[in-house]
């Protein structure tokens, strides 16, 4: 088709597109505004545009003195073609990764004393970006009609050394975007001749990411927010991923189905992905769908299969977080053990140790506050992820184990000096039996921590089941010692000399060691519900 035809072509097509309209009104409807910006199937105005985009360009490239990797030629000097050479290498580099989007056509032309690189980038009238090379010096002018893309452009720059100008704005007639753009100059200085190339090239490859820039910035504003969203297209074209395969597969909708397959029931009406997941986890995961598209679209996946790897990330994001939730009750227990050996080194050797018992009962109120903050934060956090209710159970058992302990440091630090040897020797065992209890506790936990994260296998399923059954062994002994020690005080009248206090922290290690049970029983319907899934 010539030249001519296909001209007539066009008008031919905009004239059904502009009969297709309802203007009696002089107003368009949402409708016919979204029929005239549609790129699908049928013709629109934004398709035409797109089209005659093309032909024009082809119009161009006829007219070109020579072509070199792409780039219509005028007027060059021998030293030029270099220059155009390293450009193109970055932006061929990346090219692909606009996948079927219109744009990316390069002109050079050789000026009085400057060489001049235009690229339009996409199809917008006010969307260009000029480079001029003039002995070591660069200079980028860039326009675009969202002064947030031309911000977002200026930072893939860091690396280098840029004297940015102010983002101006401008309006100019017969543009879209309300008739204004943004105009922004930066200007390097190479010191070598290296450094110029490596500036070229870096201009080069960002091309491909402003296109379509805005359109994936309010796709993914909508899970993540928008500062979060700018971060997520900053990683994608840092490296080189992109964000169009996104928006070619869906864009949000992609994230949003593998979202409701995923995690259906741990997401309310009206929240987030964040509330599930934490903001920078959620981040993670959007900066997954966006590298899954691009290597699906470039081994040419459907969007199904990228829609069941994010489920499965997504679903893998949540066993983490699980795992992150189990790792406090570690922390937890840690403190518990902290309490717990230092009773047993207040009462060792078959004497009381009254100012190490002392200064454990005050540490061990310090610690007990501390326990508290940390559960009422995790709590928090559970109900916020909809967490297993296990996770709940083990944080409460944990909790209430630190206050038995707690209130048995405190009764060591009121045994006299004097008090009867056989009655250290059953708090002696007790007090053994805290610190192997939490010890165990804290492995089971630890062990279902990384089943839930992914990482575990047999190995950590058998380690919290074994930890369960030691806990129950611990549980059963320290009933006995602590029966054995009631037997002693009242059954021969040893309340005196402190046999009374004495009874009372048997008592309260035994309940250290119920709570510390109450976790083996808890870890075994955890571990149990995890190796069902």
């Amino acid at each position: 088709m010539s030249d001519s035809e296909v001209g007539r072509a066009a008008e031919a097509r905009l004239e059904a597109i502009r009969g297709a309209l309802d203007l009696g009104s002089g107003r368009l409807s949402e409708a016919a505004i979204a029929k005239l910006t549609a790129v699908g199937e049928a013709d629109s105005l934004h398709r035409l545009v797109m089209d005659l985009h093309k032909a024009l360009n082809r119009v161009t490239a006829q007219c070109a003195e020579e072509t070199i990797d792409g780039v219509r030629c005028y007027g060059l000097h021998p030293e030029d073609r270099s220059l155009i050479e390293v450009f193109m290498k970055g932006l061929a580099r990346t090219r692909a990764l606009k996948f079927d989007h219109p744009g990316l056509d390069t002109t050079a032309v050789r000026g009085e004393t400057r060489l001049i690189i235009q690229n339009d980038i996409g199809t917008t009238d006010a969307h260009v970006l000029v480079v001029s090379v003039e002995d070591m010096t660069v200079t980028v002018t860039h326009s675009d009609v969202h002064s947030s893309r031309a911000k977002f452009f200026v930072d893939l720059f860091d690396r280098f050394k840029v004297d940015w100008s102010r983002l101006n704005q401008t309006s100019a007639e017969g543009l879209a975007e309300g008739e204004v753009f943004y105009l922004v100059t930066g200007r390097y200085r190479a010191a070598a001749n290296e450094d110029l190339c490596a500036f070229l090239e870096a201009v080069g490859a960002s091309l491909v990411f402003l296109i379509d820039w805005n359109k994936a910035r309010k796709a993914l504003r909508g899970l993540i927010g928008n500062s979060d969203a700018v971060r997520a297209l900053d990683w994608a074209a840092r490296h080189e991923f992109g964000h169009r395969a996104f928006l070619e597969l869906g864009g949000s909708e992609l994230i949003s189905a593998a979202v409701r397959r995923a995690a259906p029931a741990r997401l309310g009406f009206g929240e987030e992905l964040a509330d599930l997941l934490g903001r920078e986890a959620t981040l993670k995961f959007v900066k997954s769908a966006l590298r899954l598209s691009t290597e699906a679209l470039r081994e040419g996946r459907s969007a199904r299969s990228v829609r069941e790897m994010l489920e499965l990330d997504l679903m893998r994001r949540i066993e983490r977080n699980d795992s992150a939730l189990l790792t406090v009750v570690v922390r937890q227990l840690g403190l518990a053990r902290d309490i717990a050996t230092r009773i047993a080194a207040a009462i060792a050797g078959g004497r009381v140790h009254q100012a190490e018992a002392a200064r454990n009962a005050g540490r061990a109120r310090r610690i007990e506050e501390k326990a508290d903050a940390i559960a009422v934060d995790v709590r928090q956090t559970i109900v916020r992820t909809q967490a297993a209710p296990t996770i709940a159970a083990l944080v409460d058992a944990a909790e209430n184990a630190i206050d038995e302990l707690e209130q048995a440091a405190f009764l060591a630090s009121l045994l006299p000096p004097d008090i009867e040897p056989r009655l250290i020797v059953p708090l002696g065992s007790l007090s053994a039996a805290a610190v192997a209890g939490t010890e165990a506790a804290a492995r089971g936990v630890e062990a279902a921590a990384g089943l839930a994260g992914g990482d575990g296998g047999s190995a950590e399923s058998e380690d919290a089941l074994q930890a369960t059954v030691r806990l129950a062994d611990l549980e059963h002994a320290a009933d006995d010692v602590e029966r054995t020690m009631t037997r002693l005080v009242l059954g021969t009248g040893s309340l005196r000399e402190g046999g009374l206090v004495a009874l009372e922290l048997a008592r309260a290690l035994e309940r250290s060691s119920d709570r510390l049970s109450l976790i083996g029983h808890v870890l075994h319907t955890h571990v149990m519900g995890e190796l069902s899934k």
